[in-house]
């Protein structure tokens, strides 16, 4: 039980997210794939909703505060200005939020594309839907090379 719990939190965690959790899940509390799969992809978009409806009244707050409002404003300006500055850009904003969640690199996945997607002023039920697609899609990215690299690992200890 301790295994899916720490699975689930880890999954939660910004930056880290799903692709750090369905390996810990495999190599450290030896889950089946499956289980570290669903389980980690849970955890990771639980707060996807939250973020995208939720996260713009804290910045608000922080933005009282002079250093924050600072880097808020520039975020805002530049992803509006390169929104408005590009039509097509404007109907592949969906898909380009799936696919920047989608890649399975550290700072790419969720979190990240919750905040684009406020940023952009997407309403959660647009946001959501390609994020928890982005989600998926690099889980499986994620649980194919946990696969190859524990076959590989499997592999040599045995032939050592």
């Amino acid at each position: 039980m301790l295994g899916y719990i720490c699975t689930l939190l880890i999954s939660m965690v910004p930056i880290i997210e799903l692709r750090g959790a369905i390996p810990v899940a495999v190599f450290t509390f030896h889950l089946n794939y499956v289980e570290a799969f669903l389980i980690s992809f849970i955890g990771n978009i639980l707060p996807v909703y939250f973020i995208v409806k939720f996260i713009r009244p804290i910045f608000d707050l922080l933005g009282k505060i002079k250093f924050f409002r600072i880097i808020i404003d520039w975020i805002s300006e530049k992803a509006t200005k390169k929104i408005a500055e590009n039509p097509k850009l404007k109907t592949a904003t969906l898909f380009a939020i799936y696919l920047f969640v989608a890649i399975p690199l550290p700072g790419t996945g969720a979190w990240t594309g919750s905040l684009i997607a406020n940023f952009l002023d997407l309403e959660p039920k647009k946001a959501v839907p390609p994020i928890v697609a982005g989600v998926f899609t690099a889980g499986i990215i994620i649980l194919i090379l946990t696969a190859i690299a524990n076959g590989g690992i499997n592999y040599l200890f045995t032939h050592m």
